[in-house]
């Protein structure tokens, strides 16, 4: 008799929890629609804002477009500040005007200047394997360049590189070089999303003018094609090296973290706070495509993110749920993550309150059956975004690719060191590769190429999903045993 009420019992919170899932779909369904999605991304990614460069004047347009859209819905503004924008200072630091080198006499082309200093040497260079401590031994390099393979032993892939370029660069720094040249072995297609990307003007947070950088130090990487100009160095020493770099025009320019809130409806959870985040800055204009085409539009890569939060912060002004929500659109993600970066340091409001962050970001999508959590079943919420994804008609599925190490790549990651749950809810793709890279950062990535069928319901499941995170009296947290779990004990005063 006991086990038949437990299975009554059991089987009526269920029915429970399915009507009230229902319910929350039918709200969804109230403000979310086809021809909103194709009007914002059509927007974001027109050739009008030349491809969102931070600290342009288009990026400008398109933070008021995203500011007036939130005062459209109801959406209150920051704060802090009364209004829907949050400054951020950032360096500009300028791209070589000239960057020349030779290598004991072989002029070198394919190369990106990581960091810019005026200079003109003309003298020998230090070859010292990957450049890691251990490397350094007693070997002079005082007021020398230093030449290194990028990465580490066992580690020579992009990622590690770009992971270790920071210290290796300090390494050479203290040990008295000049500048340091590291050789990085990829493929063309991965070098020219590279060279896109440090061949423009670098940004970087700075908290005031007097902050605008003086060092004197180079570091230059240089595309090795299969290892052959490392492998023809490796028994050498030293190296005649003649380096010409005119440039390193510094100055403060400010973007902008767009904004707003929609309070909570219950009286103790509404000072418990979701984020909806994405970012809104592209890569602007580059090198054109076969078709001559220059602007990289940035459809997928993130007006795809920018109006899931949009299509959210319409949705919850008309219908609020339980948890206040906190929208943030973050500036200069594709120059470092540092809207983000900045945000987390300087927030509208204490991070303790904030219990989760539902990021959106995307690269590309190449199966238009699922959507794609990027740290789905790192968090205790995975079975609202499952239940979300199911109800639309598509399958949530965790991260497919983690040798990527998305989850530490997106604005995300900022938030998650805090102690914030903080997944991403990216387009559906079961492998990196195919149509994602297909448009990753590429002219082409229009919003005239994309699947807007499937994105009606990719919206749908986002923002269901947040609405049931919203509006479930258990607070989210960290799956047991999460890397950053213990920050968000710490956090949240958690035992």
């Amino acid at each position: 008799m006991k086990h038949c009420i437990f299975f009554i019992g059991t089987a009526l919170l269920s029915l429970g929890s399915l009507a009230q899932n229902q319910d929350q779909a039918e709200l969804v369904t109230e403000t979310v629609s086809k021809d909103n999605i194709e009007g914002h991304i059509y927007f974001l990614a027109d050739d009008l804002l030349k491809g969102r460069g931070t600290g342009t004047p288009e990026l400008k347009i398109a933070a008021s477009y995203l500011a007036n859209s939130l005062r459209g819905y109801g959406v209150k503004p920051n704060p802090k500040t009364g209004t829907y924008y949050q400054d951020v200072p950032l360096q500009k630091t300028m791209v070589p005007k000239q960057l020349n080198l030779t290598i004991d006499g072989r002029e070198i082309q394919n190369m990106v200047a990581l960091q810019v200093a005026e200079m003109a040497y003309d003298g020998e260079a230090v070859y010292l394997n990957h450049g890691v401590e251990e490397d350094y031994g007693r070997k002079d390099v005082n007021n020398k360049l230093v030449v290194v393979k990028a990465g580490k032993e066992g580690e020579t892939d992009v990622r590690n590189a770009f992971r270790h370029r920071t210290e290796k660069a300090e390494l050479a720094r203290e040990a008295g070089a000049v500048g340091i040249i590291e050789l990085i072995e990829m493929d063309q297609e991965i070098w020219e999303n590279v060279s896109h990307s440090f061949n423009a003007d670098r940004l970087s947070l700075v908290e005031d003018e007097a902050e605008i950088s003086t060092d004197k130090f180079v570091h230059i990487w240089v595309l090795d094609a299969g290892g052959e100009r490392s492998g023809a160095i490796d028994a050498s020493e030293a190296m005649e090296t003649k380096l010409e770099m005119t440039g390193e025009n510094s100055e403060i320019v400010t973007s902008q973290n767009v904004i707003g809130i929609v309070e909570g409806t219950d009286p103790q959870l509404k000072d418990e706070y979701i984020i909806y985040s994405a970012h809104y800055d592209h890569v602007g204009v580059g090198d054109p495509d076969t078709t001559g085409d220059s602007i990289y539009n940035g459809a997928r890569d993130n007006a795809v993110g920018t109006t899931t939060v949009l299509s959210m912060a319409e949705n919850l002004a008309k219908y609020p749920t339980k948890r206040s929500a906190l929208f943030i659109l973050f500036t200069a993600e594709e120059k470092g993550l540092l809207g983000s970066n900045y945000y987390v340091e300087n927030p509208v409001l204490p991070l303790e309150q904030m219990v989760y962050v539902f990021n959106s970001d995307n690269a590309g999508y190449n199966d238009t059956s699922v959507a794609t959590i990027i740290g789905l079943e790192r968090t205790t919420a995975s079975n609202h975004i499952k239940e979300a994804a199911t109800t639309f008609g598509i399958t949530a599925i965790d991260d497919p690719a983690p040798e990527q190490n998305l989850f530490d790549r997106s604005d995300n990651v900022h938030f998650a060191s805090k102690g914030i749950p903080a997944p991403t809810f990216s387009l559906g793709f079961k492998a990196f590769d195919g149509d994602v890279t297909k448009y990753y950062h590429r002219p082409g990535d229009e919003a005239n190429t994309l699947d807007f069928d499937y994105l009606f319901k990719f919206f749908q499941a986002y923002v269901l999903s947040g609405r049931l995170i919203a509006n479930d009296p258990e607070t989210p947290f960290w799956t047991p045993g999460d890397t950053y779990e213990p920050a968000g004990k710490k956090l949240y005063s958690k035992n």
